[in-house]
């Protein structure tokens, strides 16, 4: 797996090469099996590569670049989205985030002229409340879309600034470089909400007082609730809406117990910086690479497959 992950890599930063060019332009990606990436690509900060390997038989995960302008407005703001959307339970949730989160950043951001973290916020909160629309609507013929989530990781590059925000496991990485030794270093810029993480599992039960099994370690794994290691999300209905988490959910996801206040959030941690030039590269994905490879090793080979520009 890691040989895999690594390749993944390397296929994303390898240098342009004809060998491989589709006729026209290398505007769909290419597909290797259950691997498929884009190895050249330009937006207005720059250039970008970007890779999804299946691991399920039912692909569940989206990902996103969207670049030009960032809201209806002609004049802008203008910059780079990213988004990585890690989808369980199935992929409705990660479908609907891909189709609607960047209209509601387009929308929030052409009401206030401006890019910022108010905006990242108000469209997660819009996508969230779509998403559980959805869910009622389609709830009597299809209950068991309410076990389905997806986490949520978005950068956006606007004005020398880069915010970014996130719900879930997924991760964004910085590649640093410092000019005294010529390193490349990794900094991690998105805060991560899984409780195997001991500070997010006080933090939850800081939240549940009442509840002394909010976190319960299953099969050495701590879950909220037995069930779910992030413990914030988009979608994920049963666990934030009591109506939901009832028949005719399966009884495997039916808490025994009621709840009156939602157990999962979708508020996401959010962080802005302004980018440097000593900045060179960012990395997203979600955590079935980080669970292969520390934000370093992910950066030195970044950093050690560097792209020949013609």
């Amino acid at each position: 797996m890691l040989v895999t992950l690594m390749n993944l890599l390397r296929a994303c930063w390898r240098p342009s090469s004809n060998r491989h060019a589709r006729t026209g332009s290398d505007v769909t990606g290419r597909q290797d099996g259950l691997l498929w990436y884009k190895d050249a690509g330009q937006h207005v900060n720059g250039e970008f590569s970007m890779a999804v390997v299946q691991a399920n038989n039912l692909l569940e995960d989206q990902c996103q670049i969207e670049s030009g302008p960032l809201s209806f407005l002609d004049s802008g703001p203008y910059g780079t989205f990213v988004g990585v959307y890690d989808g369980h339970g199935g992929p409705e949730t990660a479908c609907y985030i891909n189709d609607h989160l960047f209209q509601n950043l387009k929308r929030f951001a052409s009401e206030q002229n401006t890019m910022s973290a108010d905006v990242l916020k108000k469209a997660y909160e819009a996508t969230e409340d779509g998403f559980f629309s959805v869910v009622t609507k389609q709830w009597p013929v299809k209950p068991q879309i309410a076990a389905v989530g997806s986490c949520c990781l978005v950068g956006v590059i606007c004005g020398g600034m880069l915010y970014v925000a996130n719900v879930g496991d997924s991760r964004v990485v910085l590649g640093r470089h410092v000019k005294a030794t010529g390193e490349v270093l990794a900094v991690q810029l998105s805060a991560e909400h899984n409780v195997s993480i001991e500070s997010v599992r006080k933090e939850l039960q800081s939240m549940h007082p009442e509840d002394r099994h909010i976190v319960v370690l299953k099969h050495n794994v701590w879950r909220v609730k037995g069930l779910i290691q992030v413990c914030r999300s988009i979608g994920d209905a049963y666990l934030k809406k009591q109506e939901f988490n009832r028949e005719p959910l399966y009884v495997k996801f039916r808490l025994r117990e009621p709840f009156h206040k939602p157990i999962l959030s979708s508020e996401p941690s959010i962080n802005v910086q302004p980018l440097q030039p000593h900045d060179q590269f960012l990395i997203f994905a979600s955590d079935g690479l980080w669970e292969h490879l520390t934000n370093q090793e992910a950066v030195d080979i970044v950093h050690s497959s560097p792209r020949s520009v013609s």
